[in-house]
């Protein structure tokens, strides 16, 4: 009778076990003691700014959509809440947001070869004022985001959900231009 012989391969595939348990072993040990650092993204001292005013903003947009005014009030007020450790207050912040939307408007982005709109763009602009107290810094810019729609479709349909992701981009934008310095 002749002994039990082991396959050819099987001084690869040990070798190979051996590999990855070692590379296993080291990744785990690396992510077991890695430091975790959530990055919010602001540039604040929170020792001298502690505070921000945020003024309701209301729509002066020719056309609107009813319920954009509060929608963007609360967005913007929970962007800062969430984002920062600043406290939201009603007067005399460190930090001053003030502002109105000034255009809620929709065109024409592309024609078909029928000579039709094939798609539509919805636009919101807001204005605002900013003033940091503590650096003796004020600046007034304009914010707007855009978003597509298919022209076969009423605004109606699609209004509710593109008005909350132009919101979130144009607070966002005014989020990096107060305190994150982008």
């Amino acid at each position: 009778m002749s002994a039990f012989r082991l396959p050819s391969f099987f001084p690869t595939l040990r070798r190979f076990a051996l590999i990855f348990g070692v590379l296993l072993a080291a990744v785990g040990l690396w992510t077991a003691c890695s430091i975790s650092y959530k990055f919010t993204g602001t540039n604040l001292n929170y020792d001298l700014i502690k505070t921000i005013q945020i003024d309701h903003l209301p729509n002066r947009a020719p056309y609107g959509w009813a319920p954009m005014e509060a929608m963007f009030n609360n967005q913007l007020q929970d962007l800062y809440a969430n984002q920062t450790r600043l406290r939201l207050v009603k007067r005399g912040g460190d930090l001053h947001l003030a502002g109105e939307i000034v255009s809620y408007d929709q065109f024409n982005k592309s024609v078909s070869a029928d000579g039709f709109s094939s798609q539509v763009q919805l636009r919101v602009t807001v204005n605002i004022r900013f003033e940091n107290r503590k650096a003796n810094q004020r600046w007034e810019r304009q914010f707007s985001a855009t978003a597509p729609y298919d022209a076969r479709l009423q605004l109606a349909q699609v209004q509710e959900q593109l008005v909350r992701e132009l919101l979130r981009d144009i607070s966002d934008q005014i989020f990096n231009a107060t305190v994150a310095d982008w």
